[in-house]
């Protein structure tokens, strides 16, 4: 039985044979409707499907009408910010003393944790005057410090924010706190709500 208000209501019924010959019921792809005539909505920590579906259309149970407005994103869960798989930036700083930043280092270990889908590391490298004795004179030296900031995609499931932090720290980076790169603040698109 299909609710009245099933976006799967007025699709056609298929039968299919499984591996033993028995006889499957089941309905007819969906296709994703063309969506006009929308505004926008900013996404807020608190949203939820449900609440967005009766706040604009006054029905809890028509929340796939913004999910089919947003096919961009592959769960509903996703269009909010609420899936496991996150994106975090971490700002880093390295003091040189001379050395390098071991970003090979820590490129590894961080792509080799479990749930970890993606690194990328953003460059920013700060000249920051120093004041030294050379020769029993002080001279001020352009020192490079390198502040860069690591994007991480991973599975909250498998791994925490805290976990990667550490990690960068235990390779010899200061690390800042992250930032999420969600979806809070940013609009997603709100049809309207089609009679029929």
């Amino acid at each position: 039985m299909v609710s009245k208000i099933s976006r799967y209501r007025k699709l056609t019924d298929i039968v299919a044979a499984d591996a033993y010959g028995r006889r499957l019921v089941s309905k007819d792809l969906r296709l994703l409707p063309e969506v006009k005539g929308t505004f926008l909505h900013t996404v807020e920590e608190a949203d939820r499907l449900d609440i967005l579906s009766y706040k604009y259309y006054k029905e809890p149970r028509k929340w796939w009408r913004i999910c089919d407005a947003n096919a961009e994103f592959l769960s509903p869960q996703a269009l909010l910010g609420k899936e496991p798989i996150v994106s975090d930036r971490f700002p880093l700083t390295f003091d040189d003393n001379g050395t390098s930043p071991p970003w090979a280092v820590l490129l590894k270990s961080l792509s080799e944790r479990i749930g970890v889908e993606d690194v990328i590391i953003e460059d920013d490298i700060l000249l920051v005057p120093r004041e030294e004795t050379y020769e029993g004179q002080k001279v001020t030296v352009q020192a490079e410090q390198h502040k860069r900031a690591v994007l991480i995609t991973y599975n909250r499931m498998n791994v925490t924010a805290r976990e990667l932090a550490d990690a960068m720290a235990a390779a010899g980076f200061s690390v800042s706190q992250p930032a999420n790169i969600g979806r809070t603040g940013k609009r997603i698109v709100i049809p309207p709500d089609i009679v029929g």
